[in-house]
């Protein structure tokens, strides 16, 4: 690798702003994902500000994850308000989550993605096809030595792929806490809200120290989503369970055939 490529990759502010329009437009949308689903909102907004910003990749993960965390407060406000957040879990959660973003902030720049994201796509799948049938979710057990070790590891490799690649990690730890804990799914998105902020906090704070993050992007992003968020989380609350499994399931595909498609990309590039 060249000293010209290295510089790019520890310090890959671009030159000028990004248009205003369009990182509006993510931000509101973002958000009511963010909102509805109990998601950072990453997964919409690392391809928005590589497709209609033209952001690079690695400063669309690094500004995704600090955007997510004024988002995530408001849908954490909403949820809590409808009394939607297991407290318990989402400490515990937190825990790992936030080690784990330390850990993914710092593979951001030396681990190949390739690897790391059919792993993760094949997660997704699994986890929507799981959803996708009816899942007992009538409310978890109590906290056992068992289950916490259980949500140490679930936050931990949520916070891995909060800070390597830029979103939540609502992501994963939503349908993990409903298909593994049976925890009701907008109190799971509730908790995922609550676990979210310290982790993005985390990796935010990582990534100013190399340059990665374009703050006024992200501040923007995160204003423009707070309302949207703030509905998202109100229209969860009044979702039967059967819907929101099947709408979060059909959100996980999405997710992964954007994801498939983005490595198939990198694929031909590589061989090219």
């Amino acid at each position: 690798m060249t000293d010209q490529q290295m510089a790019t990759d520890v310090a890959p502010t671009p030159a000028e702003p990004g248009p205003l329009a369009p990182i509006i437009v993510v931000g509101v949308l973002a958000g009511f994902l963010a909102g509805l689903f109990g998601v950072g909102g990453g997964i919409l907004i690392v391809p928005g500000l590589v497709l209609a910003v033209g952001m690079t990749q690695r400063l669309a993960h690094g500004t995704s994850l600090t955007a997510v965390v004024p988002i995530s407060i408001a849908s954490l406000v909403t949820y809590s308000t409808h009394d939607n957040v297991d407290w318990p879990v989402s400490l515990w959660l937190a825990v790992g989550a936030v080690a784990g973003a330390v850990i993914g902030t710092r593979l951001l720049h030396v681990l190949p993605h390739r690897t790391l994201g059919i792993c993760f796509v094949l997660v997704l799948i699994v986890s929507a096809a799981r959803l996708f049938i009816e899942v007992d979710a009538d409310g978890r057990s109590d906290l056992t030595v068992g289950i916490v070790a259980a949500l140490l590891a679930l936050g931990l490799g949520a916070g891995i792929l909060a800070g390597l690649l830029g979103v939540g990690g609502g992501i994963v730890m939503v349908p993990a806490m409903i298909i593994l804990f049976g925890i009701p799914p907008a109190v799971a998105k509730g908790t995922s809200a609550a676990v979210i902020i310290p982790a993005a906090v985390m990796g935010t704070l990582r990534n100013r120290k190399t340059g990665n993050t374009d703050l006024r992007s992200a501040l923007i992003i995160g204003v423009a989503g707070i309302v949207t968020a703030a509905l998202g989380g109100i229209i969860a609350d009044k979702m039967a369970d059967d819907l929101s499994n099947v709408l979060f399931a059909t959100l996980l595909v999405l997710v992964s055939m954007r994801l498939s498609w983005q490595l198939w990309r990198e694929r031909d590039a590589d061989t090219a």
